[in-house]
C-alpha cells in the first residue's frame, strides 16, 4: 500500500493558533516507563497501523530505553485517559512530538483541536530555549490529523512517499 508522509513544523511559539478551549481536558505528565503509555499508544494506534499497536514487552522496554529524555504528557477528559503526547527533545533545541491521539472513544468529540493546543504548548516549554517543534502523520492516520496540524500553525516542510 502507498504511504504518504507529511512532515510539519513550527519555528516559534507565535505560529501557534490556538483552537477553543474544552473545559476539563487537561494534560497531565506521566513517567517514563508507566502502564498506561503502552495501553492507550496500543488503543490509539490500532486504528491506523502504529507500531504501538503490536509491540511486544521487550520491545516496549526498548522504546522507552532509545531516547532517555522522552517525556510524556497523558490528556485527560473528565478524568478519564483521552489521548496521549510523546515528545523527544532533540539537539540543537529541537522537539519531536512523536505521538499525538486520542484513544477511540474520544475521537469525534470536538477534542484535538484543544488536545494539539496543549500539546504543541507543552512542547514549546518542554525543554529550554526551543527553536522548533516538528512532527510527521502519515495518510493512514485519522483523515483530521494533517488539517489540524495546519490549522493550529504547522506548515509543511517535507512529504515521502513509502509503501507499507
Amino acid at each position: 500500500m502507498r504511504e504518504i508522509v507529511t512532515y510539519v513544523e513550527m519555528t516559534g511559539v507565535e505560529e501557534l493558533v490556538p483552537a477553543a478551549v474544552v473545559s476539563g481536558l487537561v494534560l497531565v505528565p506521566l513517567e517514563p516507563g508507566a502502564p498506561l503509555i503502552p495501553d492507550v499508544l496500543a488503543r490509539i494506534g490500532a486504528s491506523y497501523g502504529w507500531k504501538s499497536s503490536s509491540r511486544t514487552e521487550d520491545e516496549w522496554t526498548d522504546w522507552f530505553a532509545n531516547n532517555p529524555r522522552r517525556a510524556f504528557r497523558l490528556l485527560s477528559y473528565g478524568g478519564e485517559a483521552a489521548g496521549i503526547v510523546t515528545y523527544d527533545p532533540h539537539p540543537g533545541d529541537e522537539v519531536e512530538i512523536v505521538s499525538f491521539g486520542l484513544v477511540p472513544e474520544f475521537v469525534g468529540k470536538g477534542l484535538g483541536g484543544h488536545a494539539l493546543t496543549l500539546g504543541v504548548r507543552e512542547a514549546w516549554g518542554l525543554v529550554p530555549n526551543v527553536r522548533r517543534v516538528w512532527l510527521h502523520t502519515s495518510s493512514f492516520d485519522h483523515p483530521n490529523a494533517l488539517p489540524n496540524y495546519r490549522r493550529r500553525g504547522f506548515r509543511i516542510f517535507r512529504t515521502e512517499e513509502r509503501t507499507r
